[in-house]
């Protein structure tokens, strides 16, 4: 069977993914029974009514509202580049063996991206590690997105993430840096219709992903950003990977609940720590307490999966630098300075206090240390230190 499916064939699965009532279970169930939707929309009433209930069963004896024009849309979008765009069935031999595996496989699954993706076979050689967190992270908690994102990337590995604001963006623009452009650098779940982009901010980050990654949605086209949506595609996200790493979250965040799936599904999690004093760090530490590996490098996520070389010796030149660099580097009074100002938000006026240097010195050597990537001014006059790879 080809991985493009042909238009009859789309027509049987969509309608049965529209049918009102049924959901991933119930279509699981039909098709257990009955084999492709092509036979079990032959079925008769009673019949169906072996596997669903008589509610169900009316539905599925009815052609679900709109059909016709989902129909046309979804195949207009396909025929649009079909190279690079594709919908794959539980049934289709390109459908991700991860998904298959996992509880609650989505029945269909809307694809766009790098062309490597359809090469047979790629999907299931692809080594995933999920990459979440706030969508209001600190400047820091941006930046290690971004960089453990580059890294794991650089090192074979492909980010997933759902292309949130915050963590999900940085995550994903990491991996996209500076990759190979044959390998399929970050894939993006999104809670939407593929023809849909959102947030819109990210247009032009889901037009990268789409060149040098994949997007994926369980989602008919135009479905529009509904918030039970979000929650739900986690399981994908999940699913997909070897292991997930928790950038930023606060005790409420939807990224506990990735990481909760990851857990069920028996994959590894992993957590950066951050200051006791942030309400975006609560959530790691609270999956640390509950036995998420602490991480403070990408290697210690690829140590953990099996996937690095043993550590480089102490005295090695390719020893990989620490990810809180002290400072060594700076003149005597900016590494004072920069270990003062520690990595909480810390205002003028504490520092003055900490380093008993003058005001307009001290203001001085913050914007110096500033340009040099050492400290992140924030609002209300705040400053924090940034970490230095």
């Amino acid at each position: 069977m080809s991985v493009l499916v042909e238009h009859d064939e789309l027509a049987g699965w969509l309608r049965l993914q529209l049918t009102a009532g049924i959901g991933n279970v119930g279509a699981r169930k039909l098709l257990a029974a009955f084999g492709l939707p092509a036979q079990l929309f032959s079925q008769s009433p009673w019949a169906l009514r072996e596997v669903v209930s008589a509610a169900q069963a009316q539905a599925l004896l009815q052609e679900p509202l709109g059909f016709a024009e989902a129909l046309q849309t979804t195949w207009a979008w396909l025929q649009a580049d079909t190279q690079h765009r594709r919908v794959l069935t539980l049934s289709d031999p390109a459908y991700p063996a991860a998904l298959l595996n996992t509880e609650d496989p989505p029945l269909m699954l809307y694809a766009m991206g790098h062309s490597a993706a359809w090469v047979p076979g790629a999907l299931d050689s692809l080594r995933c590690v999920a990459i979440v967190g706030s969508r209001n992270p600190t400047p820091q908690g941006a930046e290690n997105a971004r960089e453990f994102g580059h890294a794991l990337a650089q090192r074979g590995l492909t980010v997933v993430s759902g292309m949130a604001l915050g963590v999900d963006g940085a995550a994903h623009q990491g991996a996209l840096d500076g990759v190979d452009p044959g390998h399929i650098a970050t894939i993006a779940v999104v809670g939407t219709g593929l023809d849909r982009v959102y947030p819109k901010q990210h247009r032009t980050l889901a037009q990268q992903i789409a060149t040098h990654g994949l997007l994926l949605s369980e989602y008919p086209l135009g479905t529009p950003p509904l918030a039970a949506n979000f929650p739900q595609r986690n399981r994908i996200i999940s699913g997909l990977s070897l292991g997930t790493l928790v950038v930023e979250a606060a005790l409420q965040s939807g990224s506990l609940i990735t990481a909760r799936m990851a857990l069920e599904q028996g994959k590894d999690v992993f957590a950066i720590p951050g200051s006791i004093h942030s309400t975006q760090s609560r959530g790691c530490h609270a999956l640390i307490k509950q036995g998420a590996k602490l991480v403070e490098s990408a290697q210690d996520v690829l140590e953990e999966l099996g996937a690095a070389p043993p550590r480089p010796t102490a005295d090695s030149a390719a020893l990989e630098p620490d990810l809180f660099d002290d400072g060594a580097q700076l003149a005597p009074v900016q590494r004072t300075l920069v270990q003062a100002l520690g990595f909480d938000p810390c205002s003028l006026d504490a520092l003055q206090a900490r380093t008993g240097l003058d005001t307009a010195h001290l203001q001085a050597e913050l914007m110096g240390l500033e340009l040099q990537g050492w400290v992140l001014r924030l609002p209300g006059g705040l400053f924090q230190r940034q970490a230095k790879a």
